[in-house]
């Protein structure tokens, strides 16, 4: 398969503080990778660098073959980004908004049309579309940042805990729209809810400190880190057993 995303020795500093400390992955076409781990584990701000929100203290990362920092225009169309919480402009309708970012991304006349016509379908917006967001529920909003992070059909999309306080149908109806992307794409979905890596995920990375301690894979009923293997709906313990330190591991 086709690499996509590939991160080499990325570290971010914060003066004397290391947030980030010598990050190695690559992610391929039709892959939904989680990267996983506890609040402060430096996620968000290894999302920010690749997105080129931040730039990194050193390291490199490449997205569809350009490096961020010397070709970022050219990176970040290669990028679809859904921030925590799924950001936008309260006062504005999902409609207006989306042709404000169509404009933003330089979508113009048909393909604009179309574009917005075939991300309100998949994220089955058409109820909403003339609301002010800031009166929508949790999940439309949810919808309205996923639709906006794939209005540009990028290759790469990055969703930072993309259904954080969704209830279980919400959850379902966004995970199923993950699922039929990644056909595709190259998707990673940062997050600290276990459950959304066995749903969604082909491939997880556990991060605490600022570094990867381990890598796992669906394997049978359950997924295994090296040596460890969690049954399902037992994730949590190899976690904990991971990320602290203990010898805490799942049956």
């Amino acid at each position: 398969m086709t690499v996509l995303l590939e991160i080499d020795n990325l570290t971010r500093k914060f003066g004397p503080f290391t947030a980030v400390a010598g990050v190695n992955f690559k992610v391929e076409q039709g892959e939904v990778l989680g990267f996983l781990g506890p609040n402060g584990a430096g996620k968000s701000t290894t999302m920010k660098m690749i997105t080129g929100f931040l730039a990194p203290t050193s390291g490199t990362v490449r997205v569809g073959g350009f490096d961020v920092t010397v070709s970022p225009i050219a990176a970040k169309r290669q990028i679809g980004y859904m921030p925590e919480g799924a950001p936008s402009y309260a006062d504005m309708t999902p409609r207006g908004f989306l042709n404000f970012i169509a404009e933003v991304r330089g979508i113009d006349g048909k393909a604009r049309r179309q574009r917005i016509a075939d991300v309100i379908e998949k994220a089955a917006l058409q109820s909403v579309l003339d609301q002010p967001i800031d009166t929508l529920s949790k999940g439309y909003k949810c919808r309205v940042g996923l639709a906006q992070a794939i209005l540009h059909d990028p290759p790469i999309l990055i969703l930072d805990e993309p259904t954080d306080g969704l209830d279980p149908n919400q959850k379902h109806d966004v995970r199923e729209l993950i699922h039929d992307m990644a056909k595709t794409k190259a998707i990673i979905i940062s997050t600290h809810i276990l459950e959304e890596v066995e749903a969604v995920c082909s491939r997880a990375l556990i991060i605490a400190r600022g570094r990867i301690l381990a890598e796992g894979r669906p394997e049978g009923h359950g997924w295994r880190f090296g040596t460890h293997f969690a049954e399902p709906g037992r994730l949590d313990a190899v976690f904990r057993s991971i990320t602290t330190g203990t010898n805490e591991v799942a049956a």
